[in-house]
């Protein structure tokens, strides 16, 4: 059967991803943040630590997530983010964090700049992947002795952080893939284009052509794998996700066999991605 013809009542059945329909984009973020919060609050019941791996896009989450901190006073106080990726210059550096595109920046305009500061993560918690410490986010794993959660989104070839698929041409094994560890590498053209298209009014030039991303390697270790499709522009990918082959070709279908894996989908993702000439201005 083609999958793309899959009905939209039947996506998710027979799935080794759990499937979490959201009716709009804004109802998912308010998902993944209730989510969050409530792991944070079950381990700061039990004395225990939170190691999470979290992206910085999709951005919307964080406002909510820090309401609500702010709102039932949840301390932030024994978490750890570890920011999934973030984009590198020409010289395989840090963009600098007043840079537009910096997640670094962003982090800190959309979410620990809006929490109190006594509820707040310790800056010294506050981890991004760094160029020449890439091997620091697996020693942060196994010293907290596991990690509780990653969530994310989705890219447009299904990658994940930016743990782009294997180039054309390049054969690579799932457990070869799988092992990848936090590393340098540079973005698909599919991913500069959608960027493009959402973070820069279509301007491919000023998508960098670098990044630095924690490994698949680092997010199979998480119990919980949350993944988040809240665009019509996913469609392309979610049935490929949910109920394509476990090919590392689609890195997020590769989460059909981790044994916590949920995906977050707005409506609209779920359209069926058939050819059509859309008209616009009929």
């Amino acid at each position: 059967m083609n999958i793309n013809r899959i009905p939209e009542s039947e996506l998710g059945q027979g799935s080794g991803i759990r499937l979490d329909v959201c009716e709009t984009e804004f109802d998912l973020y308010w998902k993944m943040a209730l989510e969050v919060c409530e792991l944070i609050k079950a381990n700061n019941a039990q004395g225990r630590k939170t190691l999470m791996i979290v992206p910085y896009g999709p951005v919307g989450p964080y406002r909510r997530l820090a309401w609500l901190v702010n709102k039932e006073r949840v301390s932030l106080r024994d978490c750890t983010f570890i920011n999934m990726d973030e984009y590198l210059d020409d010289k395989l550096q840090y963009l600098p964090i007043d840079h537009p595109l910096s997640f670094r920046g962003g982090m800190n305009r959309e979410f620990y700049s809006r929490v109190d500061p006594e509820l707040n993560v310790p800056e010294a918690q506050r981890i991004f992947p760094k160029p020449g410490r890439e091997e620091k986010i697996w020693q942060l794993i196994e010293q907290n002795g596991g990690l509780d959660m990653c969530f994310g989104g989705v890219g447009i070839n299904g990658h994940v952080a930016f743990n782009e698929p294997p180039e054309p041409g390049i054969t690579m094994s799932n457990e070869t893939f799988l092992a990848q560890p936090t590393r340098i590498l540079k973005l698909a053209r599919e991913t500069r284009t959608i960027n493009a298209f959402m973070n820069c009014s279509g301007d491919l030039d000023g998508i960098p052509e670098n990044c630095i991303t924690v490994g698949m390697k680092e997010i199979w270790a998480a119990r919980k794998v949350r993944l988040c499709m809240p665009r019509d522009w996913n469609a392309g990918a979610l049935r490929k996700v949910l109920h394509g082959p476990a090919t590392c070709h689609v890195p997020s279908s590769l989460f059909q066999n981790h044994p916590d894996a949920t995906l977050y989908a707005a409506a609209i993702a779920l359209k069926s991605p058939e050819p059509e000439i859309r008209l616009y201005n009929k």
